[in-house]
């Protein structure tokens, strides 16, 4: 195999993002419709990589919107039968196929109960986004990779576009306008220097704080359904705690650091993980280790940083010679309930 779908399809991500800026006129109609000033709190629904893209958007949501977000649990709906009080809250759905029948019923059951419902859907003909009061499309086109890669990076554009418009922000607007030209230049970046520690490491470990969680978490699933590695993906926050315990020369830390109020405890950290002879591949800050752009927008770099992890990913899963599009067990929909 010389090239795989997940490759091209990591490469289309800028021109995914492109559109979403470019439809930047629907989402403002929706964000004006949704009248939001009364709603109590944000509920995001979503599994598995929009469930990372819904840890993403929770950050953006409570610090432009100053919304409590909840994530949702579609099995209270499904396996419990319970519908919540939601009442003019806003509730997002992130779904690439839009088929899971428990996030069908998440969504529509927080439609009746008189929720705000946005739908950001790669299939906008699917159930999810027929049950939804607004659909966001991500224009993705169609996705062959089991692993979701520019769905990913869209679901994460499009719903910092809404969030954007509902806060009216300018600087977020402008971020995402410069987005896809730094997803390109993210492609010549090398990160295969976390290969060489990937093939000795019993498991993996990647953090972040703030908007990058999203991101660690995506990554570290990646990590386990590409290369089979067993990976999580936490904030550096709880890095200090308890999980600091299970670190060892065997357990590389690959850390995402953002220019925003947690950027000098990720120092910090990174300082100290080094002290104590921690394999650390860090991105971003004057200590970082690996390639990186110059610094934007902590809104959207997160996003941008998908771009030369999933690389890596990819590259190393052929080095292994591994189907990075096929994983074994995992077919490209699940559909839970």
């Amino acid at each position: 195999m010389t090239t795989s779908a997940m490759a091209s399809e990591i490469g289309e991500s800028a021109d995914v993002v492109a559109r979403i800026v470019r439809n930047r006129a629907a989402t403002r109609e929706i964000a004006r419709r949704l009248a939001i000033g009364s709603a109590p709190l944000c509920v995001l629904c979503g599994r598995g990589s929009s469930g990372h893209a819904g840890v993403f958007l929770r950050y953006l949501v409570e610090t432009r919107l100053h919304l409590p977000v909840s994530a949702s649990a579609p099995s209270v709906i499904t396996a419990f039968g319970t519908p919540l009080r939601l009442r003019d809250a806003l509730f997002i759905v992130i779904s690439q196929s839009g088929r899971s029948p428990d996030l069908v019923a998440a969504t529509r059951s927080a439609r009746e109960a008189g929720g705000r419902t946005v739908a950001i859907v790669n299939a906008t003909s699917s159930p999810v986004a027929a049950e939804a009061e607004f659909v966001i499309p991500i224009e993705a086109a169609d996705e062959h990779s089991v692993a979701a890669t520019k769905t990913v990076i869209g679901s994460m554009a499009a719903g910092s576009e809404l969030i954007a418009e509902l806060a009216d922000d300018d600087a977020l607007r402008s971020a995402l306008d410069r987005l896809p030209q730094r997803l390109t230049h993210a492609l010549a970046l090398d990160w295969s220097a976390i290969s060489d520690d990937l093939a000795t490491a019993s498991a993996v470990f990647v953090a972040a704080r703030g908007p990058g969680l999203g991101s660690a978490r995506e990554i570290a699933l990646k990590l386990s359904e590409i290369l089979r590695l067993p990976a999580i993906g936490l904030s550096a926050a709880e890095l200090q705690h308890g999980p600091r315990a299970a670190l060892s020369p065997k357990t590389p830390v690959v850390m995402m650091r953002i220019r925003d109020e947690t950027a000098a405890t990720m120092d910090a950290l990174a300082s100290e993980l080094r002290e104590q002879e921690i394999p650390l591949h860090l991105c971003g800050g004057p200590g970082g280790s690996l390639p990186w752009l110059a610094e934007d927008d902590p809104a959207t770099d997160p996003i941008t940083m998908l771009v030369p992890a999933y690389r890596m990913i990819e590259q190393t899963a052929r080095a292994w010679c591994f189907d990075p599009d096929r994983p074994p067990r995992l077919s490209k929909i699940t559909e839970t309930f």
